[in-house]
């Protein structure tokens, strides 16, 4: 056994270039001895979960499964902002309870059992209903599935700042997308496959049905992370402590600046669906494009990731800017392609290829957010940090989630362009914020 641990030790060094005496910043001597043991339970358990997330991707799997039990397309264009939002609004009131937690993995534990519950429950209704019935408990899934996620969301990142040093949570979070790019790489190429044949209900219904199982398995590994008791202060009244957690948007100045730049490299997340309007509409939709997408996304990752990953733990707020204006400028290329060189509208790696790029620039955001925001604080207020962000977002996001319906009365094209130009916006925003490594 001891052998086995100074392996692992040993490959935890290899990854995060340690030399001699192991790096713990901002964490305490108890925890650092188990950082390796944690490093990779959590890899392991957020590579699953990721892919779990690709295969029930409301944007392709689930907009596919609805259409074919005939879910109303009212239904289905609610999806991706009810799966998003839905497990970002009410994270500002779940902060209360976990912030009595002094161990909070059991948290993560618990959403990520009852997302399994959840995704589950929609193969079921894939193969049972049809029609609006079926539609309705779909959503329904879908909102039980985003309450839960909102409680891993939180207790995630406590978890990490409590269990992972400062300058290794960046690359912690590039391979766990690389690995899980190169599992969905094998997903899509085995859904382009599948593809030539005459699949029904019952294939994307197993596909749901194991990525459900993708959430309990991950839910088992996370269990067995070693998280030492934390700061248990604030456990009081929870509505009148979440307005008081409003208040950092007035006092905080540098948080408030990161809300404001988070809201405008949405662009990264909201554009995607655009682009695949844009080959249905030129292109067509055959099943293989859906391998196509997975595939692309897939590759962005395992490219990206780590790279993102290395220049978040130096600088998160340079990843933030780079990436959102890569988001930027590929949307105002490809429309700039479509509009003014119309040959090359009906090409069907044009959109695959866009995807692609907006995925790196995509998993550039997420990264550098997601490693600036815990960096930025200790303890109970990086808990607050990320409640109070999450859950603006949220509401954010349904605002915004309103341009896909727009879609049918504005051009997709441009609706492209002001979502390029929030990330130019946004781009600036971002290099205007403090340096918090």
């Amino acid at each position: 056994m001891a052998q086995k641990e100074t392996n692992l030790e040993q490959l935890y060094d290899y990854l995060n270039d340690e030399e001699d005496a192991r790096s713990c910043k901002a964490i305490d001597e108890e925890s650092c001895r188990e950082t390796p043991k944690n490093y990779f339970l959590i890899l392991i358990s957020n590579m699953l979960t990721s892919l779990g997330d690709t295969l029930s991707n409301p944007k392709t799997v689930l907009t596919w499964i609805m259409s074919y039990v005939n879910a109303p397309v009212m239904l289905i264009s609610f999806i991706v902002p009810i799966r998003e939002s839905g497990s970002m609004l009410p994270q500002l009131f779940i902060a209360h309870y976990i912030r009595k937690r002094a161990v909070r993995k059991y948290i993560w534990v618990l959403g990520s059992f009852l997302q399994f519950l959840a995704i589950a429950g929609i193969g079921l209704i894939a193969l049972s209903f049809e029609g609006t019935i079926a539609g309705w408990l779909i959503i329904g899934c879908l909102i039980a599935f985003s309450l839960a996620r909102g409680l891993c969301s939180i207790a995630f990142k406590d978890v990490l700042g409590k269990t992972i040093p400062k300058k290794k949570r960046g690359k912690l979070k590039g391979y766990t997308s690389s690995v899980s790019g190169i599992l969905v790489l094998a997903a899509g190429l085995f859904i382009l496959y599948r593809s030539k044949d005459d699949v029904g209900i019952e294939f994307y219904s197993y596909l749901i049905f194991f990525a459900s199982a993708l959430w309990l398995i991950a839910a088992l590994i996370y269990a067995n992370i070693k998280e030492f008791p934390g700061a248990t202060e604030g456990g009081k009244n929870g509505l009148k402590e979440a307005w008081n957690r409003l208040s950092l948007l007035k006092e905080d100045k540098p948080f408030r600046n990161f809300i404001i730049t988070r809201s405008l490299l949405l662009c990264s997340a909201l554009t995607a669906p655009y682009y695949i309007l844009l080959a249905q509409r030129y292109v067509g939709k055959e099943a293989y494009l859906l391998g196509l997408f997975i595939i692309a996304n897939g590759v962005a990752s395992i490219i990206s990731a780590p790279v993102w990953g290395k220049m978040a733990d130096k600088s998160s707020k340079k990843v933030m800017t780079y990436a959102a204006m890569l988001t930027a400028g590929l949307g105002l290329i490809v429309v700039g392609l479509i509009q003014y060189v119309p040959g090359l509208r009906d090409q069907v790696w044009l959109y695959p290829v866009a995807l692609f790029v907006l995925g790196i620039a995509h998993q550039g955001v997420r990264l550098g957010r997601k490693t600036y925001i815990v960096d930025m604080a200790e303890g109970n207020r990086r808990t607050d940090y990320v409640a109070v962000s999450n859950t603006l977002i949220g509401i954010i996001l349904l605002i915004t989630g309103g341009l896909s319906a727009l879609a049918s009365l504005i051009s997709v094209e441009v609706v492209i362009v002001l979502l390029s130009v929030l990330g130019i916006i946004g781009a600036f925003k971002g290099s205007t914020l403090p340096d918090v490594e």
